[in-house]
């Protein structure tokens, strides 16, 4: 059912359902809070609200401009944490966030923001966690060892969850790839009015995001959507190619092939868009099914072929499970 709704959403000549039992089975759905203000942008670009239940549409409208209250406030926090990189002429670029849904789905409150992401350069990671310290991101969360990033929140004012700031130096572990984010860096150009807040390539903006929906294995139709919605946007800026090829050298391939081959997989209509040249020709267990309609066996199976087989060598695949067996104390 959320596939048909998704569908819908990038093939215009496609029309929903009008049961309204369709739409409340859709509201018991746990993906829809995920993705319920893209819904409600995209519903609202193709025209299609009269296409939808009044109550399904008024439970999206409600999401997204709560999403959009509490976004504008992000980018708030986000504006300023970059106005102190720019006074202190310290590189930094923001991924994914507030500055992703204006930039690739249009609209500030057309996909939740529940932190900020910067990356900063790993010789500059001192001096930006005291930065986002003098801001008022002083609770620091425990670090994971071997991970890439630290982070420190604030709480907001009436609410119980804290906004947190992620500072990245990198993009993987290193243990698990051969990845070079001095390549982001030398791509990346200056952002809006300033000169040291940069911006990433198109192309490491999807690179990016297909890790991102590896690393959390699908588990959601947000990271579908993100990846669906990067396709629909770019199309002839994404050089299927070179993603390949950077990839190949970044020893990340397998990753890059899984992901896009289970989301093309899911969403079949992404072929009309822009057909996947590198596509598995394996079945991977799709989302409902990873969620409530698979065996355990099944569920098992794939979980463990994306966890220490998703690697491009056996060096990799042996580090992780070496690492499930015998972690890194913190």
């Amino acid at each position: 059912m959320m596939n048909q709704l998704v569908s819908a959403l990038y093939i215009n000549e496609m029309e929903l359902p009008s049961d309204e039992v369709y739409y409340e089975e859709l509201l018991r759905n746990q993906d829809i809070e995920s993705i319920a203000p893209q819904v409600y942008h995209l519903l609202k670009s193709q025209g299609k609200f009269d296409q939808v239940s009044d109550f399904f549409l008024q439970y999206l409208k409600e999401q997204y401009f709560q999403t959009m209250q509490l976004n504008l406030f992000v980018k708030h926090e986000t504006t300023q944490l970059l106005d102190a990189f720019q006074e202190r002429n310290m590189e930094v670029i923001p991924l994914k966030g507030v500055g992703f849904a204006e930039a690739y789905f249009g609209s500030l409150g057309a996909r939740k923001t529940s932190d900020i992401d910067l990356l900063v350069k790993g010789y500059d990671i001192d001096v930006a966690v005291e930065l986002v310290k003098q801001l008022g991101f002083i609770v620091e969360e425990e670090r994971i060892p071997g991970h890439f990033h630290c982070s420190y929140s604030k709480q907001l004012p009436g609410s119980e969850i804290p906004l947190v700031v992620e500072l990245h130096w990198d993009l993987l572990k290193e243990s698990t790839a051969r990845f070079n984010i001095e390549e982001f860096w030398q791509a990346a150009k200056p952002s809006g009015q300033y000169s040291v807040v940069k911006e990433l390539s198109n192309l490491h903006v999807f690179y990016m995001i297909v890790l991102h929906g590896w690393r959390h294995n699908l588990d959601s139709l947000k990271y579908h959507l993100d990846i669906i919605q990067l396709i629909q946007f770019l199309k002839d800026d994404v050089d299927f190619r070179l993603l390949i090829n950077m990839a190949e050298k970044h020893q990340t391939k397998k990753r890059i092939i899984r992901t896009l081959s289970s989301v093309y997989q899911e969403f079949p209509f992404l072929d009309d868009i822009k057909p996947f040249p590198y596509k598995s020709d394996r079945k991977y267990l799709e989302l409902s099914q990873k969620k409530n309609g698979s065996s355990f066996y099944k569920k098992y199976t794939d979980y463990i072929n994306y966890q220490y087989f998703s690697y491009d060598t056996p060096s990799h695949t042996l580090k992780e499970i070496l690492a499930t067996i015998l972690p890194v104390k913190k």
